[in-house]
């Protein structure tokens, strides 16, 4: 894990606002509360009541269709500063069918609404060994997060389970300290996720829909399944990050250069997790892959609104020429309109592929105005 003074670093680059102070000094008026199966209310002085004291609840059930409140405070301002889960049940139904929401200041919709799973950083409903600068999974069966959430006047956590079946067991702990002492500026943290079982031909896919306000894009991490019964193995990540800003309209301000590009590898992208980039699933058998990328040492800034997209196309090489495919249907060349690619040439050419994401940003304001997120029947398709 990384070193306490590093995490600190970190904490104040992420969130752009003092929300971390030297590790040994005390801020006046900042008490810690853990909220827990053992402590509900994070109250002082009534935590670990349950069986005298020994151990009586470290974990909930949540049935299906239930709704549970994992931390709530109102009345005071804080600081969300790690959340630590696991659940019984990590089946791809469960990770994409558990839904984790985030309500600040008494905001009527979330600002995070995302599966469970994806929210903690791994997309398509599995489970994997990582460590990032804001998420881990130590042994592939836990979920960290360790971003910063300021609050000003309360907050609420809330799982619900849309998967179907019971969940017997969530343990948790929602680590917060409470009167903190925000400047004016401090943003809300927020998180929302999307997919598309089938992109569109030449149609960017949103990692994030256009936001309005002032605020920092965090990152994002990506699920991607890669149509094999149109195009094979053939790789599928040459679409390039575009992401606009403050009025930007048919071209944006920034653009990266391919998929693996983005994440700080090249040629291709294999299993790897860096702090603030990686691939923690890259499943060529089945074409399954999940990668992410923060943006901490290069913070992308927004004024009035945001949009980030990536495009939907491949490369196919020499070996690859040849395929035919058993769906019939045509490949097209990557370029202006839809040129169809003569089965025996190579370069890039357009995809239609399944992704997903889970975007985080700060934004100055509790809510964000984005659509809620889909039915869990759409998020557990095809898993």
């Amino acid at each position: 894990m990384l070193k306490p003074i590093v995490r600190t670093i970190l904490w104040v680059a992420a969130a752009g606002v003092a929300l971390a102070q030297p590790v040994y000094l005390i801020p006046d008026s900042v008490e810690t509360r853990w909220a827990s199966p053992e402590s509900p209310e994070a109250a002082k002085g009534a935590a670990a009541q349950a069986n005298a004291g020994r151990k009586g609840r470290a974990s909930i059930p949540v049935k299906a269709g239930e709704s549970v409140t994992l931390a709530e405070f109102r009345g005071s301002s804080g600081t969300v500063r790690r959340i630590w889960a696991t659940i019984n049940d990590r089946s791809p139904q469960m990770l994409r069918g558990l839904k984790i929401e985030v309500f600040w200041d008494g905001a009527a919709k979330p600002a995070v609404s995302a599966p469970f799973g994806d929210f903690f950083g791994t997309g398509l409903g599995q489970m994997t060994a990582f460590e990032s600068a804001f998420f881990a999974n130590p042994e592939g069966r836990s979920f960290l997060c360790f971003i910063p959430m300021p609050f000003r006047s309360g907050m609420r956590i809330v799982v619900t389970n849309e998967s179907g079946k019971d969940l017997r067991s969530l343990y948790y702990d929602v680590d917060c300290t409470l009167g903190d002492k925000h400047p004016a500026g401090a943003l809300y943290f927020h998180a929302h996720w999307r997919r598309e079982s089938s992109t569109e031909l030449q149609k960017d896919f949103e990692l994030l829909p256009a936001v309005e306000g002032k605020g920092r894009f965090l990152g994002v991490n990506v699920g991607v399944i890669a149509n094999q019964k149109l195009y094979g193995k053939s790789w599928w990540g040459e679409g390039e990050v575009k992401v606009y800003l403050d009025g930007d309209k048919e071209f944006p301000t920034l653009s990266g250069t391919g998929t693996e590009d983005y994440i700080g590898t090249g040629w291709g992208q294999g299993r790897y997790a860096n702090l603030y980039q990686g691939c923690h699933i890259a499943d060529r058998d089945n074409m399954k892959y999940c990668f992410y990328r923060y943006h901490v040492p290069d913070p992308i800034f927004f004024r009035k609104q945001i949009r980030v997209t990536i495009q939907q196309m491949g490369y196919m090489g020499l070996n690859e020429a040849g395929v035919v495919y058993s769906s019939g249907e045509k490949v097209y060349t990557a370029g202006p309109g839809l040129v169809e690619r003569k089965m025996l040439s190579t370069g890039l050419y357009e995809r239609r592929d399944d992704w997903s994401s889970c975007a985080y940003f700060y934004l100055d304001r509790p809510e964000s105005g984005l659509p809620p997120i889909a039915p869990a029947e759409q998020r557990m398709k095809g898993l």
